[in-house]
């Protein structure tokens, strides 16, 4: 086994050969720390397994336009690689595995920096003036709708406040943020951040996150825990919004999904509510269409959803348990692609409402002082046709003999 370790301008410290040993010499690496007052604009680290298998973790500055200053870590495990964001709360860019994408070409085009994002811009739309990422997480105070809510301020009095569209967290750089590199098999590589959403007579919210994969893999899992770190009660919501372009996403493309119960969240998806599995190509014009799941689950409270390209040689899977994220949306955009051609697959805690509908409808989650959550998604990007094939059977197995609720109107507020 080969491993490099450069400087943080790219120069060798060293080599170091081992020969005969499968494992991998173990590898821990600050990036970027608040407490330590430190932040490496360019590392990287190299290696190769006894058996072959190559892999690296590269940390590096973006420059230019209004990318200026974002770090981001690429990750190659030796099959897929990722793209990892830690200036824009640790959002994951895209994946890639040979022809197989996770990511789409939205409008914009740069990887934005937050400090030139206000939330407050077009009557709280301006999370989307930096909207391109594969994965990025809404929350974690509030997510969805943009508009006002009521929340008891300092002295107690019951104040209004004007919600952003799908919350801060995503544009809030990391504080904390390491690498690791652990020896086996299996080689496991970790990286993990901590993504601090507080304010003085607000939010007290940490996120504490760990995306991982073991080398040579198809797979790779993403472990968050949020924390109330304030002294009192705490409401929350989080919802991880993947999206999906390209090549997964095409005309006769579908979703593979255990449906227990699915409504339009608006009038324009209760047109399309029959059928809204299916994928068209771009359409001129096209409005989006958003549609409320809730999921089956198997016997351990797991559910499994599957996006396949139209031969069904492609795909990419996610397993989350129900417990902790009992709902599911799923955003289609399928416009021309100019305009963002995608559909995303969005399980959380909650649906995107505005925060004030879902607490009326009792889908608002609290967290005491001290007190965690944790969130577990496991991603597997599927290359075959008997891949893609088995991941479509197992959820046919969890729908069987159940007959899906369709509720064809959008719910009124509170439902």
């Amino acid at each position: 086994m080969n491993i490099v370790y450069p400087r943080a301008a790219g120069v060798l410290l060293f080599l170091m050969t081992v020969s005969g040993v499968s494992a991998i010499e173990p590898v821990s690496k600050t990036l970027i720390s608040v407490e330590q007052n430190i932040r490496e604009s360019n590392w990287e680290c190299k290696g190769e397994t006894h058996e072959g298998a190559e892999f690296s973790i590269i940390k590096s500055t973006l420059h230019g336009g209004k990318q200026e200053g974002v770090d981001i870590v690429t990750i190659d495990n030796g099959r897929l690689k990722m793209i990892v964001v830690p200036t824009r709360g640790m959002s994951i860019l895209g994946v890639s595995m040979g022809p197989l994408r996770l990511g789409w070409d939205s409008p914009v085009r740069e990887v934005v920096h937050p400090s030139l994002i206000n939330l407050q811009d077009r009557e709280g739309l301006g999370w989307l003036d930096g909207f391109n990422e594969w994965l990025v997480r809404c929350g974690l105070e509030f997510a969805g709708h943009p508009g006002i809510d009521t929340f008891r301020d300092n002295t107690g009095a019951i104040s209004e406040q004007r919600l952003t569209l799908h919350g801060k967290i995503g544009n809030i750089p990391a504080s904390e943020v390491t690498v690791s590199v652990e020896p086996g098999p299996p080689h496991i590589l970790r990286l993990r951040g901590r993504v601090d959403e507080i304010s003085f007579y607000g939010a007290a919210l940490e996120l504490q996150t760990e995306v991982s994969t073991t080398v040579g893999s198809h797979e790779f899992e993403i472990r968050d825990m949020v924390t109330n770190r304030g002294a009192e009660s705490q409401e929350f919501e989080i919802i991880y919004h993947a999206n999906f372009g390209p090549p997964l996403l095409e005309s006769g493309a579908s979703l593979v999904v255990p449906i227990r119960k699915v409504q339009p969240m608006n009038a324009v998806a209760a047109k399309s509510l029959q059928g809204f599995q299916q994928i068209s190509g771009p359409v001129a014009g096209k409005k989006e269409e958003v549609f409320l799941i809730e999921p089956l689950s198997d016997s351990q409270g797991d559910t499994l959803v599957l996006l396949q390209n139209a031969n069904r040689r492609l795909g990419c899977s996610v397993t989350y348990s129900l417990e902790q994220m009992p709902f599911l949306t799923i955003w289609k955009n399928t416009a021309l692609p100019r305009s963002g051609y995608v559909m995303g697959i969005e399980p959380g805690t909650n649906y995107p409402f505005n925060r004030s509908v879902e607490r009326k409808a009792g889908r608002l989650k609290k967290l005491s002082a001290g007190e965690s959550a944790e969130f577990r998604l496991a991603y597997t990007l599927h290359s075959d046709e008997a891949s893609v094939r088995e991941a479509a059977e197992r959820i046919a197995f969890l729908q069987e003999d159940f007959e899906p609720q369709v509720l064809p109107e959008p719910p009124g507020e509170g439902n």
